[in-house]
């Protein structure tokens, strides 16, 4: 088994809050994340919903010193940083923790020219 190498322009990310969902459960490693900015959120105004293709609504972006893995961006750091819509992919989960990284806009329009991509279908 090999190692993921990092850029270190890589965005890494840490979804949490799944269990206010469908737990851990729908998201696989390399699964496509879509990431909403949800600034009408009443308990976070740089809040970031996580979707996946077959369970919609799956956690948010973690936005505290106490649930962002070490070496990932804070929804608040993340939020200048992306599109309003953005998408990312999930590299690695630890217990109910999913560490994704952004995807950069090649990898976003290799995933676009792909039929079978799940970005087709969010």
């Amino acid at each position: 088994m090999g190692c993921i190498i990092m850029k270190e322009k890589d965005i890494y990310f840490t979804v949490n809050s799944v269990n206010m969902f469908n737990g851990i459960r729908p998201f696989k490693i390399n699964s496509i994340l879509k990431l909403i900015k949800e600034p009408e959120n009443n308990y976070d105004a740089e809040a970031i919903r996580v979707e996946l293709r077959y369970a919609g609504p799956s956690g948010y972006v973690a936005n505290s010193v106490k649930t962002v893995a070490r070496g990932c961006y804070s929804g608040g750091r993340l939020y200048d940083k992306i599109l309003d819509s953005d998408y990312g992919r999930v590299k690695f989960i630890i217990g109910d923790t999913v560490i994704a990284k952004i995807l950069s806009k090649e990898e976003l329009d290799k995933e676009k020219n792909n039929p079978d991509s799940d970005i087709n279908f969010m």
